[in-house]
């Protein structure tokens, strides 16, 4: 069969990687969190079931924070191809496994589930290197640009079909499994068209020592380096902050206001809608406008506001308001906390510094829904929440007061193409 462009089927990987993590949202908190829940996995407590759930939550981003790094080295020995194909594969069967753990109410399933997917889901740095491989340089930003739109897509679909599919209300023989073999469905589909029509783009095989360590390495980096060291302290603590926020945000919305799965994917989906328009239409706009501290100076503080407010509404109808706020600040933050770590480096160490970035990310995401399980089990499924808003309020202090010199000298010696 003949080969075709790499950018629709990269463009697909992502789409898929987003996908399944947004299908989880709506079902994992009713599963460990809901007694009154059809699915709910018989024999755990209320208190267990939070423990739980920080545990099976900080699984995937912890695989991720150790193999990531691991699957790009070998992505430049053997080839994109084959670890793509290799990934697509394994996402696949940790769907599987996590339908037959609902099935057969089994926490060990769940928790093989979400290490398979951890270990097998660090395909987006792959993805990248395709883009990177098989585009021109000017033509690189688009196809990246490309990349987030997916993205995007995937974090506002996501949450609506694990709602949806989920809902035996909409068709009597959906249920808790069925988002899991869609999911599982499309990653084998995936994997199909991979090995048909996606040519290898890597031209020449690195000979580099490989090393297993890379993820530690990197924050070993990242904690050396005078300048990233401040950016990354700022990065971290905004980072954990929010996992705080998101890994109980749908057990709170069930334990505050009675939220259903379809109520749940429905929520995620509206805000993955303004991220969207923040993504592609706030962002550009306030670059022209304001320097990038200037943004990240009242976004950062903004993440921490919405945040606390989500915990603080009486009403489920105020949290539709608070959410076009939080997912301005929220986009804003990201793109521009990421961009000012990009241009703390020279153009030869884009991917050094991407890769600890990734790192710092993967580990500041895996800490913190163990110690909110254990949090919400000694006091309630909505204290993580709270500590969520103070550490973004922290990563705010820090910027302010550490990094905001250092971030005003990187954009003005760096230019900002870099």
């Amino acid at each position: 069969m003949k080969k075709r462009n790499p950018l629709a089927i990269v463009i697909a990987i992502v789409l898929l990687d987003v996908l399944g993590i947004g299908i989880l949202i709506p079902i994992i908190p009713l599963l460990l969190t809901d007694p009154a829940y059809p699915y709910y996995i018989a024999g755990v407590s209320a208190s267990q079931g939070l423990i739980i759930l920080g545990l099976l939550t900080a699984m995937y981003p912890l695989m991720q924070f150790f193999v990531t790094p691991l699957l790009g080295q070998l992505s430049d020995h053997v080839g994109r191809r084959p670890v793509l194909l290799f990934c697509l594969l394994g996402t696949s069967f940790g769907y599987v496994l996590f339908a037959l753990g609902i099935v057969f109410q089994s926490i060990p399933l769940l928790f093989l589930s979400r290490a398979i997917d951890g270990l097998t889901g660090g395909n987006i740095s792959v993805a990248q290197a395709v883009i990177a491989d098989s585009t021109a340089p000017e033509k690189r930003a688009k196809a990246f640009g490309l990349m987030g739109a997916a993205f995007g897509i995937g974090f506002i679909v996501g949450p609506f079909l694990g709602g949806t599919l989920s809902d035996p209300t909409i068709l009597s023989w959906f249920n808790a499994t069925t988002p899991f073999w869609f999911a599982a469905i499309l990653s084998l589909i995936n994997g199909i068209f991979l090995y048909f029509f996606f040519a290898e783009t890597l031209a020449t095989k690195s000979t580099a020592r490989f090393s297993f360590f890379q993820s530690f390495i990197n924050i070993k980096k990242a904690v050396e380096s005078p300048v990233l060291r401040k950016l990354f302290s700022t990065s971290f603590l905004f980072q954990s902050g929010f996992s705080f926020f998101t890994s109980f945000f749908g057990a709170y919305l069930i334990y505050r206001f009675a939220f259903t799965q379809s109520n749940i994917g429905n929520f995620f989906a509206l805000v993955g809608v303004f991220m969207a328009i923040t993504q592609g239409v706030i962002t550009a706009r306030a670059a022209r406008r304001f320097s990038t501290p200037a943004i990240l100076s009242v976004s950062l503080l903004g993440v921490s506001v919405t945040v606390l407010a989500y915990g603080l509404v009486p009403y489920s109808w105020m949290l539709y308001l608070v959410t076009p706020f939080q997912a301005v600040a929220m986009g804003l933050t990201t793109s521009n906390l990421t961009s000012l770590i990009s241009r703390s480096a020279d153009s030869s160490r884009q991917g050094e510094v991407l890769g600890i970035n990734a790192s710092v990310q993967a580990l500041a995401q895996s800490i913190p829904p163990v110690v909110a399980g254990f949090l919400a089990a000694a006091t309630s499924p909505n204290f993580p929440i709270f500590v969520g808003a103070l550490l973004v309020f922290l990563a705010w202090v820090v910027f302010i007061t550490i990094t905001k010199q250092t971030a005003k000298n990187i954009v003005a010696h760096v230019p900002a193409a870099t």
